[in-house]
């Protein structure tokens, strides 16, 4: 069920969104400063192409201060309006029965979007 979901996704819009991030992630890293957010984008790029099958978790170890700082950065440079496409996708899809596995994919992208440097995608 997973790659079938998958594949539909991908069709229908994943690969645009995960190219969009991908293209995000390389202009991050054309800066020194912009690496960790760079990193992130590309993280984010691999869970948007293949959502299904993939849990978001809270990281274990090396979530400190600096993690926090990074993400505040984050959401005030994007990131809160990342979320929120992402919770305006998972409301139109949720709309119809067929669209609730599609929503409930972006509201498992918004937590990552929200706060990347904080969870991790296991799966």
């Amino acid at each position: 069920m997973n790659l079938l979901g998958n594949i539909i996704w991908l069709v229908f819009g994943g690969l645009a969104a995960a190219l969009g991030y991908v293209l995000g992630g390389f202009v991050l890293c054309l800066t020194i400063i912009g690496i960790p957010w760079g990193v992130q984008c590309f993280k984010l790029a691999t869970v948007v192409l293949w959502p299904f099958g993939k849990r978001i978790v809270p990281k274990q170890s090396g979530a400190g201060c600096l993690s926090l700082l990074c993400n505040i950065i984050w959401l005030l440079c994007g990131g809160l309006y990342t979320a929120l496409v992402h919770l305006v996708f998972a409301a139109i899809f949720a709309m119809t029965i067929i669209g609730i596995p599609f929503a409930r994919q972006h509201l498992k992208l918004m937590e990552l979007s929200l706060l990347p440097f904080s969870r991790e995608v296991v799966g």
